[in-house]
């Protein structure tokens, strides 16, 4: 099985902290560790993750979480600065506009949302993930990319990152699911909703991301195509990034 090392800094604060690298692409070249970090929100660090920072030596956060989330959950670390990546959270707007017109949505109905969320990254947000993607190559330097949970959006710019670098998608997708394993949800974020719709809200499922990589095979002609479309990276910066990022 192709897994990371073990090796990923454990937060408090942030439960769905982790490195990016570790994992090997069809080539058999590892994607290198302490460089890209992928993450929930970081505003409940503690003192002791804040040191740990530090000696990773993170210099720039991105921050994918809405206008309204970042103001509800701001955070300020030292030596590290934050850039706004808004991609505003519209399922959760949805449902709860559901829930107040006394409908409540099955599970099914929760999880084609959901997939709709991944098809509108793919077809509304790609300038914004283009963004995530050239400010990594652009520092070159330690750097995380986060939202709120650190699944979704976050987990979208790690599927194309990863596959910038040549990782398959059977590994892609056992990276993304990793949340459900790691990720602790928290009420405050939650919002109020019947459990099952929560159930699915704040956790992943392959049809997510399914979702997501079909519509770019289907309506964009491949990862590649996209990324050099729609992503707006250009083959500089493409083999730029693992040049980087890639292990020789």
């Amino acid at each position: 099985m192709n897994t990371p090392d073990p090796l990923s800094p454990k937060l408090q604060g942030a439960s769905n902290f982790r490195d990016v690298g570790g994992y090997l692409n069809a080539q058999g070249q590892r994607v290198k560790r302490g460089l890209v970090f992928r993450s929930d929100h970081l505003a409940g660090l503690t003192p002791d993750d804040l040191a740990l920072v530090q000696r990773i030596g993170l210099t720039h956060s991105l921050d994918f979480r809405g206008v309204s989330e970042c103001a509800g959950t701001p955070y300020a670390i030292d030596g590290v600065k934050r850039v706004a990546l808004n991609i505003e959270p519209s399922v959760i707007a949805k449902m709860q506009a559901l829930v107040a017109q006394g409908i409540e949505p099955t599970t099914e109905d929760t999880v084609e949302l959901m997939c709709g969320t991944y098809r509108d990254f793919v077809n509304h947000n790609a300038t914004t993930f283009g963004r995530c993607l050239k400010h990594l190559l652009t520092e070159s330097t330690p750097q995380v990319f986060h939202c709120t949970a650190g699944k979704d959006r976050t987990g979208f710019a790690a599927a194309l990152l990863l596959s910038v670098l040549g990782v398959d998608r059977a590994t892609i997708e056992q990276d993304y699911l990793l949340t459900n394993q790691l990720y602790r949800r928290d009420p405050n974020q939650e919002g109020k909703g019947p459990a099952h719709v929560m159930k699915v809200l704040w956790g992943v499922q392959p049809a997510f991301l399914h979702a997501a990589l079909d519509t770019v095979d289907q309506q964009h002609g491949g990862m590649q195509a996209y990324l050099q479309g729609p992503i707006g990276l250009d083959s500089r910066e493409l083999q730029g990034l693992r040049d980087w990022l890639l292990q020789p």
